[in-house]
């Protein structure tokens, strides 16, 4: 899947939260949630079908892509970027502490995945 860019992620965002939804309504959703008017939300809607993220079929919008898969490719892209996965989680982190209940979240993902192997 090609990149999503900061405007195609937005407009995935309102599908995910509305899942498939007509295309008019959409239009009101993208008003509502992001200012945007009707040829903004179809400019955007047109590049994520090109990408195939979305499927629009008979005035109907529906997400292909998911919110998991998104945050995956875009985190592999910054991963890469930032030379390995704990260069990526320094600055992922930003110095900031983990609270008691994000430090066990990651432990078991990490013991999830070391079970794979």
């Amino acid at each position: 899947m090609d990149k999503l860019f900061e405007g195609e992620y937005k407009l995935m965002e309102v599908l995910w939260d509305s899942g498939a939804v007509n295309s008019t309504r959409l239009v009101a959703l993208c008003r509502e949630k992001l200012g945007w008017n009707k040829s903004t939300t179809y400019t955007v809607l047109r590049k994520l079908k090109h990408k195939g993220a979305v499927r629009h079929e008979e005035a109907t919008v529906t997400p292909i892509l998911t919110r998991e898969q998104a945050i995956r490719d875009q985190s592999r892209e910054l991963e890469r970027w930032a030379g390995g996965l704990s260069p990526f989680m320094t600055a992922f982190l930003g110095g900031r502490k983990l609270t008691e209940q994000e430090a066990l979240e990651l432990k078991r993902l990490i013991d999830e995945k070391m079970g794979e192997g």
